[in-house]
């Protein structure tokens, strides 16, 4: 009997820590580069493109932002630092654009049911009591073609095997690992089979996890917001397009985005 006591516990032990191991966070660096034709500034009033004679000559080519992931059981929720973030410019006709955080339009985050295979976006406009939270839902549909490569390397103190697929009509490199208890990728169409894409390479983006922590996640941190209202997603791009524009507005002469 004391035998079978000590096997029960062990099994108990083991399975408290298999649970433990279920939730944890990624850190992952997002670098994109930056298309300079879609960029807005305003000097003095007014509104100048690429091309412009007052348009800045020293803007970044790419930009860099940092993106968190918490998992838990079944769901896995992202949020990205400075994702809706505006940078007010200041500058006079022919001189350095001086740029600053003007605030945020609206606040984003997604979560990714990973037995439904769907994502959630949230968004939230407004702030304290004022606030309104949307959500929308679209499935998870990763795309096929994977080839595999033998080829594998540590990324975050995970080994990781390389993939090539296309996308977007360009190759990308994907790096896996099976060695994590979830099922995700920072982008969903390249979500593998199992595992979790821990470096994705393409000609305009790169997503490289930087740091992998497990355990002490709490579900309820990564849960859906039950009380967001449901709309279609593209009522949620109109909710975004009308956030952005009431922001332009408010920031006025002398501001910008990029």
């Amino acid at each position: 009997m004391k035998k079978l006591l000590l096997i029960i516990t062990l099994l108990f032990a083991a399975n408290s820590d298999i649970l433990a191991q279920a939730s944890g966070q990624i850190n992952y660096e997002v670098v994109r580069k930056i298309d300079q034709s879609r960029l807005r500034f305003m000097v003095n009033g007014e509104e100048v493109k690429q091309g412009d004679p007052n348009f800045p000559t020293d803007v970044p080519d790419t930009r860099t932002i940092g993106q968190k992931v918490l998992f838990a059981g079944n769901f896995v929720r992202e949020n990205r630092d400075e994702e809706n973030m505006m940078k007010r410019v200041m500058m006079e006709p022919g001189g350095v654009p001086q740029m600053s955080n003007a605030g945020r339009p609206f606040e984003e985050y997604l979560v990714t049911d990973i037995a439904a295979q769907k994502i959630l976006t949230f968004v939230t406009v407004g702030t304290e009591k004022e606030a309104r939270t949307y959500k929308s839902e679209a499935p998870i549909e990763p795309i096929g073609g994977w080839q595999l490569t033998q080829q594998t390397k540590k990324i975050a103190g995970y080994i990781c095997q390389k993939a090539i697929v296309t996308y977007h009509n360009e190759p990308y490199t994907v790096w896996f690992t099976t060695e994590l208890p979830i099922r995700y990728a920072p982008v969903p169409a390249l979500t593998p089979e199992k595992g979790v894409a821990l470096l994705i390479e393409g000609s305009r983006e790169q997503f490289r996890a930087t740091k992998v922590s497990l355990g002490k996640v709490e579900a309820v941190s990564v849960m859906p917001d039950i009380q967001a209202e449901t709309v279609k997603p593209e009522e949620l791009t109109d909710i975004r397009q009308k956030a952005m524009a009431d922001f332009h507005q408010k920031m006025g002469p002398g501001g910008g985005g990029i």
